[in-house]
């Protein structure tokens, strides 16, 4: 069987936060994976609850339990890749291990290194440091190279002092002359202020590498939505050229077909016409030879009683007007374009920019309910506009109104046919729009999703969401400004459009109503204003 590690590679253990292997890896409700300590204190130095992955948006802070499963595994990647560390080796900090200075032969390993002697002593030999008097004074350090570099090279003093005004490190001497007026301060409190820096510095470049990491995320997520639109767009103009061409072959062979039977009729009809023809011409040759034949007689009785029967032609028809044609005009040719150009309408329809034409036309007059509003939302006098304002009004808590889910529904509802309307959702950064059936638990917390009468999408932090368990993340190139919602209820169909862009965003299909839909709106909280723009449900123009 093969070992853990050769099926899955490091950085699938790793905590995106610490960047490093999992330690009590918890899941979020997104679907994400923290190691528990990491996401604990993420969230207790944040003013909100999200995920630092996709950026979804808690109401509480949910309970976080150990994923065992990843814990095990973290713990079996740990043992088969003893020698890894989630930092390059390169960038590992390795102090060089220094020799004492005073031993001969073989150089044992230095304890500390004297500041005053400029020497470096090992356990053995540093014990007059501790024992003498004059040598307790002197200043030891760990063990370091290069001392005379942690010298002053002009008064041969130990560096202990700062000059903040030079940003150079200082003798006590140095201090008496060059910097006598200068800020100097002990090199212990310069380090101290210098880590606080470097702390802050390091949690700048941790944010810098989360904020890389999630557009990292997010141009991934792009790339397969684009690769998904790109499929689904193929798919739509395959379909479409297909059920075409094949439109085209059966006209044509619909009109090969009449042209062949309307020549084999002018066909038929020239055979008799020139067997009549025929029997004419007969009739006039044997008229013709009789009257040759009495032209030459010398009986002239005979020519004088048979003259007046030969000297009448025939009955013959009027052939002057006769003529033969296949009957096919240019007007049979113009009713086969025509079916083409019907049926190319038809498929047309089914492109989503065309469909968004057609579908407009089911546009349905919206209002917003009061009586259904959570207390935290405003709604403006003509029941076009919903906001969230933060306090709860003093409204009754009827059943019709929610109490948890801030959200307030409209207050038509439909049990049948189709119907469409358009909300303008410009300069928010969250919102939830779609339809609900009218049974929906309007107390206390529901999972978004269509087995609980939810047919919804959500926009968090400029991720579109599907309201499904787990949600399912919908990335789009671009954020809609306003957003076409349109529901054939017999057809089981609620369908999401960027009206601006004139594109789909979503359908859920397959759908089976049994109760009265009504559309939702949510406007989410206003977070301190960054979202308090309001839900608009705006008249459909064609």
């Amino acid at each position: 069987m093969a070992s853990c590690s050769s099926l899955l590679s490091e950085d699938q253990f790793l905590c995106s936060i610490c960047l490093d292997v999992f330690t009590d890896p918890v899941t979020t409700p997104c679907g994400h994976n923290f190691c528990k300590t990491c996401i604990t204190k993420y969230w207790d130095n944040s003013d909100l609850c999200q995920c630092p992955m996709c950026k979804m948006t808690f109401d509480k802070r949910p309970d976080l339990y150990v994923n065992t499963f990843i814990s095990e595994m973290a713990a079996q990647f740990r043992k088969s890749e003893p020698l890894k560390a989630t930092i390059s080796p390169d960038l590992r900090a390795t102090k060089p291990e220094v020799s004492c200075d005073i031993c001969t032969g073989t150089k044992v390993k230095a304890l500390k290194s004297c500041l005053v002697c400029l020497a470096s002593y090992c356990e053995t030999h540093l014990e007059p440091h501790q024992r003498v008097a004059a040598f307790k004074k002197h200043k030891l350090i760990d063990p370091v190279e290069n001392l005379e570099d942690r010298m002053c090279q002009k008064h041969e003093r130990p560096l202990e002092l700062f000059c903040r005004t030079d940003q150079t490190c200082v003798c006590r001497f140095c201090t008496e002359k060059d910097h006598e007026t200068h800020d100097t301060v002990p090199l212990e409190e310069e380090c101290e202020e210098r880590k606080t820096q470097m702390k802050k510095t390091e949690g700048d470049m941790q944010q810098m590498i989360q904020e890389r990491l999630e557009k990292v995320q997010e141009i991934k997520l792009s790339v397969e939505t684009s690769k998904r639109d790109a499929k689904r767009e193929i798919s739509d103009s395959v379909q479409v050229f297909t059920v075409l061409v094949r439109s085209i072959e059966r006209s044509q062979a619909e009109l090969i077909e009449v042209i062949e039977e309307n020549q084999k009729a002018a066909e038929k009809q020239a055979e008799g016409l020139i067997q009549d023809l025929e029997q004419e011409i007969t009739e006039l040759k044997r008229r013709s030879t009789e009257l040759e034949q009495l032209s030459h007689t010398e009986d002239h009785l005979h020519l004088l009683q048979s003259f007046p029967s030969l000297s009448t032609p025939p009955h013959t028809k009027d052939w002057s007007e006769i003529s033969v044609h296949s009957g096919l005009s240019v007007g049979a040719v113009r009713t086969a374009v025509s079916q083409l150009e019907e049926t190319l309408n038809k498929e047309m329809e089914k492109l989503p920019e065309v469909k968004l034409e057609r579908i407009q036309q089911y546009a349905v007059d919206v209002t917003l309910d009061p009586d259904t509003a959570h207390r935290k939302l405003i709604l403006s006098e003509d029941g076009k506009q919903v906001r969230h304002g933060d306090i709860k009004q003093d409204l009754p808590d009827n059943p019709e109104r929610f109490d948890f889910w801030v959200n307030v529904l409209g207050k038509q509802g439909f049990s049948s046919g189709r119907f469409y309307y358009e909300v303008q959702v410009e300069g928010k950064s969250k919102w939830d729009l779609g339809v609900v059936r009218e049974s929906i638990n309007r107390k206390g917390e529901i999972t978004l999703s269509p087995k609980n009468g939810c047919w919804i999408v959500i926009l968090r932090n400029d991720q579109m969401y599907i309201a499904t368990d787990p949600p399912l993340l919908f990335s789009l190139r671009q954020k809609p400004q306003k957003v076409g919602v349109f529901v054939d209820y017999e057809e089981g169909l609620v369908s999401f459009y960027d009206v601006e862009a004139r594109s789909h965003i979503y359908s859920f299909t397959g759908c089976t109503f049994t109760q009265k839909l009504y559309p939702v709106f949510s406007p989410c909280k206003n977070d301190g204003g960054k979202n308090s723009a309001p839900l608009i449900i705006t008249p459909v123009t064609h």
